[in-house]
């Protein structure tokens, strides 16, 4: 990727990356575009937080598509500032497209990571979550990785930032510490979307998969952040999920354990609104 002017505008970086000639465009949000290439693709051109953020998120696009089991975005061109890809066709999610979604999901899972924390290839190994930073170094033990790299960096953030308190820090350190033991069955490093809400699914004819924060990790992760913020059908697409790839026993249990790195993630992010549920969700793993 090469430097770009700050001042580039979004229908000709399409162009300037694509090498085709954009017959149009309108602004979609403050950073997203969507043009019409000269073939008649429809693109969306979205300009990026950082280098960093840009690389991330297309080398996460191209690794998710690569075993061809969710359908998501093609990466038209990408560099330091830009991002076009293809356009998601506009639909509404159905029961049906939800359970293709969750066979989907399963086999997209099942394809694999070297390590847990494993950067895609190409990626970067300090990436961003929204505007937060992810460290993808790779390790060999899910707990002691999850813990190192994907709780306590944001607890210390947090009480930094006066967000949390020190005896608060010290109920998530005990979850730390227990993790061996909460973990469940052990599992394969899986080939996770890494920002798994509902925002980042959208309906077609099938879901389609964006803004990924892609890396190695526990495949009920995934599945804990869809439930966090909610997912049209979603017993549909966990039912789905179980069936095409059966889940280890007492994974509901552990849900709230999986979902402290996306609390916690809001927490640093936007305050002592989410500390609470962070809170609540590293109470119910202590209580498992």
């Amino acid at each position: 990727m090469s430097p770009v002017p700050d001042s580039e505008e979004p229908l000709a970086a399409a162009a300037r990356l694509t090498g085709q000639q954009v017959n149009g465009g309108r602004r979609l949000t403050g950073a997203l575009t969507a043009a019409v290439l000269a073939d008649g693709t429809e693109v969306v051109v979205k300009r990026g937080e950082s280098r960093r953020a840009v690389q991330a998120e297309a080398a996460g696009l191209r690794w998710l598509a690569e075993p061809g089991t969710v359908p998501v975005p093609e990466v038209r061109g990408a560099d330091d500032a830009w991002l076009v890809t293809t356009r998601v066709p506009d639909g509404r999610a159905t029961a049906s497209a939800a359970e293709r979604f969750g066979r989907g999901l399963a086999a997209l899972h099942a394809a694999g990571a070297t390590a847990f924390g494993s950067p895609p290839p190409g990626g970067p190994q300090h990436a961003t979550i929204g505007r937060a930073p992810m460290d993808n170094t790779p390790g060999g033990d899910w707990p002691q990785w999850y813990a190192e790299r994907r709780v306590l960096p944001y607890v210390r953030a947090a009480v930094d930032a006066g967000t949390l308190g020190p005896a608060e820090a010290r109920t998530f350190e005990q979850v730390c510490e227990r993790l061996p033991e909460l973990a469940g069955p052990a599992e394969p490093p899986a080939r996770l979307h890494g920002d798994l809400w509902s925002g980042n699914v959208l309906w077609s004819a099938d879901a389609w998969l964006i803004d990924p924060a892609a890396h190695g990790g526990h495949r009920e992760s995934d599945l804990a952040m869809l439930e966090l913020f909610g997912c049209p059908h979603l017993d549909t697409v966990l039912a789905a999920y179980d069936r095409a790839a059966p889940l280890a026993p007492g994974r509901t249990a552990r849900v709230p354990l999986h979902q402290l790195f996306p609390l916690l993630v809001h927490t640093v992010l936007f305050g002592r609104s989410y500390a609470g549920q962070a809170l609540h969700a590293a109470r119910a793993a202590l209580a498992l």
